[in-house]
């Protein structure tokens, strides 16, 4: 089956991924995890997309993204990834490619999903087993929301505002939705909707979202729950 078109469209947030070729490392040191998020602002900047959220793990990383126009989160994507490739492969001394194919995105349905979206992202480390405590990981935007290390290159979104009407009381009920965690089909939700290029929200918002676009947003009609033979992987 022909892969489908990625999902982009303007206005709306963007969970995306990209992973290393073979899983291996696409950072090596923190110069290169600074690089790599400096290509991400300047670029971002550079094609009017809000960069909401990322995580920069190993041999990964995921974004929030929110483009101005439809061509916004390719064009940023593209150029980051060949000019890091660039750098990457000249600083270590290396050929060919970095990144494992095209990297996944999805459509995020921001008053129900996007917050989880952002709560996802950043208990990542946790999940790998790297850190307790997401404030514990410096790549990610988690310090900037909950008031620790502001970050330029972050935008909040709107419903983050929502949250309280001071700095404090946004920051602290930002946290706790973090240390509340996720459960395991929430965590699915989104890791399937993301990795498959469905539109992350509920029948309501993909009936919607459809009319925007000619390219299939889920797996049957909006509405319709996906038939019961079906697998999930």
């Amino acid at each position: 089956m022909a892969r489908l078109p990625r999902l982009t469209v303007a206005g709306y947030p963007h969970h995306v991924i990209q992973r290393g070729n073979n899983r291996q490392d696409i950072v090596r040191s923190d110069a290169d995890r600074e690089f790599l998020l400096e290509l991400l602002g300047d670029n971002a900047r550079k094609h009017q997309v809000a960069l909401n959220a990322y995580v920069l793990m190993d041999n990964h990383f995921h974004l929030l993204l929110t483009p101005e126009t439809a061509e916004g989160v390719p064009l940023l994507m593209q150029a980051v990834g060949r000019r890091y490739v660039r750098y990457f492969n000249d600083l270590h001394h290396r050929t060919g490619t970095l990144w494992e194919g095209r990297y996944k995105s999805t459509l995020v349905q921001t008053e129900r999903y996007l917050l989880a979206c952002m709560v996802y992202l950043d208990l990542n480390p946790v999940r790998a087993g790297l850190v307790v405590d997401p404030k514990n990981h410096p790549w990610s935007s988690h310090r900037h929301y909950i008031g620790q290390t502001p970050d330029r290159r972050i935008t909040p979104p709107a419903v983050y505002w929502g949250l309280g009407n001071t700095p404090f009381a946004r920051e602290a009920a930002y946290t706790e939705l973090v240390h509340a965690g996720q459960s395991v089909a929430q965590q699915g939700a989104i890791t399937d909707a993301t990795l498959h290029g469905w539109a992350l929200g509920d029948a309501d918002f993909a009936a919607e979202l459809q009319k925007r676009t000619p390219r299939r947003i889920a797996r049957g009609r909006p509405g319709r729950p996906a038939s019961t033979s079906s697998k999930e992987t």
